[in-house]
């Protein structure tokens, strides 16, 4: 796979003379944009597997779910580093012959793992709209992600939960009690009592982790199937 992204590109490279004195600092600049190059080919190439397994029934949605989550964050992270050199993912497919449409999809213009688009849909029949699902699903991955990359500030964390709590409180299907929404209205009445600039330690972001993973399990299970 190296070998095919050290091929003709349209992206451009750093080319470093034998006078340069950077000419080292511009040879590992180079290289690393190779190994950027080589792990988005990697995360497109996954994702379409993942994506043929799912629609096989190969594995569950709850495999499927945890393996989607990581390759979407990985790949938002990935392409920012490199939205200067690699302006249009869908260019960087085509260039490679990577023929992976159900990736792409998912990965640009959807964003949402495929499960989330199923419960958005069969929502569309209740009181809870689309919209607002797929709102509260944003907010949760967005909350997921903060905690994995270790987002620790305090305002942060303060913030993102906010949000999450707010789309919970749109989901009219869940009753008034709902724990995963007494959870996060714990959560944030602690952050609160806490200073803007404190950092959670890794022991304490471990818990509302959990909490938000125990969360959307009961949003799953509550939400109505296709059909129901």
């Amino acid at each position: 796979m190296h070998n095919l992204l050290l091929s003709a590109t349209p992206f451009p490279v750093f080319k470093a003379t034998s006078f340069s004195p950077y000419k080292d600092r511009l040879s590992l600049r180079e290289r690393e944009m190779y190994e950027n190059f080589a792990g988005l080919f990697a995360i497109i190439k996954a994702t379409k597997k993942l994506e043929k397994a799912y629609v096989r029934d190969i594995i569950s949605a709850a495999e499927y779910e945890t393996e989607c989550q990581k390759l979407i964050a990985h790949f938002k992270t990935l392409s920012s580093t490199l939205k200067d050199i690699v302006p249009s993912i869908e260019q960087f497919h085509d260039t490679y012959k990577m023929d992976c449409p159900a990736a792409l999809n998912r990965l640009v213009t959807s964003g949402v793992l495929a499960t989330v688009e199923h419960l958005a849909a069969a929502a569309l029949s209740t009181t809870t709209s689309a919209a607002i699902v797929a709102e509260y699903v944003q907010n949760f991955i967005t909350a997921m992600d903060s905690l994995k990359l270790n987002m620790a500030a305090v305002d942060q964390v303060h913030s993102v939960l906010s949000d999450l709590s707010a789309s919970l409180n749109k989901l009219t299907i869940l009753p008034p009690d709902f724990e995963g929404n007494t959870k996060m209205r714990d959560w944030i009445a602690r952050l609160s009592r806490m200073g803007a600039a404190d950092e959670l330690t890794e022991q304490q972001a471990r818990q509302p982790h959990f909490d938000l993973e125990s969360s959307y399990n009961l949003v799953v299970a509550a939400l109505p199937t296709a059909g129901s």
